[in-house]
């Protein structure tokens, strides 16, 4: 019997077959190319970036899990032996209270971040100068990317890179910096007041989104992970085009933000995704909500049955 509170829905055999079904589907034509260029050992410096920064594989996005908001029914001999599953009265859960017991500081983290991100105003004033800060002051061979070519030559990069100045909000990026690079941002960053500069008009705190939903699996919807995928994958595409690497040879042509017109489409580009990004962080947060009410149910269910 459920709970009257128990905001899960209950799926019988033939609903939750058709959104495995669905699911696998739209992840394997989001990945065909990613594994095709797996099996001829093949990387792509745009495309694959989300698979090296970050620690998810593809087979992750394309399997299927019920996610927290969801019970399967007569599901026992498909999802009952998996980790961080349980069967209770003849249909299959995701064990959230034991979950949400083991991994409370990473849930604890994820959402301090999001509320904090979603509370302060997005700024739309660092024009992907990241990037450029990544390869300040360097020779073409030295690039994090390399061997992909520089737009510009290294003394030019250094020049835009000091007129139109570094204010990155985002450690992950600055750590990224060169030493030359790194004091000239406006603000010296660090892993620990993290939550005190993200923001929602950061492209690369946006494409964290991902790694959050990541994180929080298998409690997380399949369709909010790749929802999230798409999101990373986009804002990638954005990043790398505004840099100071060609990228022409792989078929995207560059947003020139050395120039004023560049740095206004960049700025219309990054206000689309964050518009986007504002959506999946409200989904995130709303389910950390969904965790948090699910492991109140199990607990007191068990509670009930000892």
């Amino acid at each position: 019997m459920r709970a009257p509170d128990d905001p899960r829905e209950l799926l019988d055999r033939p609903g939750w077959h058709k959104l495995r079904a669905d699911h696998r589907a739209r992840a394997t034509a989001l990945l065909v190319p990613v594994l095709e260029r797996r099996r001829r050992g093949e990387r792509h410096p745009v495309e694959d970036f989300l698979f090296d920064y970050y620690t998810l594989r593809p087979g992750q996005l394309i399997r299927w899990h019920p996610g927290v908001h969801r019970v399967l029914a007569d599901a026992a001999e498909e999802f009952g032996g998996l980790r961080d599953h349980r069967v209770r009265d003849g249909a299959v859960e995701v064990d959230a209270a034991g979950i949400a017991a083991r991994r409370a500081h990473t849930i604890a983290w994820v959402r301090r971040l999001l509320t904090a991100e979603r509370a302060r105003p997005a700024s739309f004033g660092c024009f992907g100068m990241h990037e450029w800060a990544m390869v300040y002051g360097l020779r073409a061979d030295q690039a994090r990317h390399a061997p992909l070519p520089l737009r510009l030559a290294p003394d030019e990069v250094r020049e835009v890179v000091d007129r139109v100045g570094l204010r990155c909000s985002h450690f992950d990026a600055f750590r990224f910096f060169t030493p030359d690079a790194a004091p000239r941002n406006t603000v010296q960053l660090s892993r620990g007041d993290q939550e005190d500069h993200d923001q929602g008009g950061c492209l690369h705190a946006n494409m964290d989104l991902y790694k959050w939903a990541g994180k929080l699996l298998p409690l997380t919807p399949p369709e909010l992970l790749l929802d999230s995928y798409e999101l990373a994958r986009d804002v990638r595409v954005l990043d790398m085009r505004a840099s100071a690497y060609d990228l022409r040879g792989l078929g995207y042509s560059p947003v020139p933000v050395e120039t004023v017109a560049g740095r206004a489409d960049y700025v219309a580009q990054q206000r689309d995704l964050a518009a986007r990004a504002a959506v999946l962080r409200d989904r995130i947060l709303d389910l950390l909500d969904v965790i948090e009410r699910v492991s109140r149910v199990q607990a007191e269910m068990s509670s009930a049955v000892t």
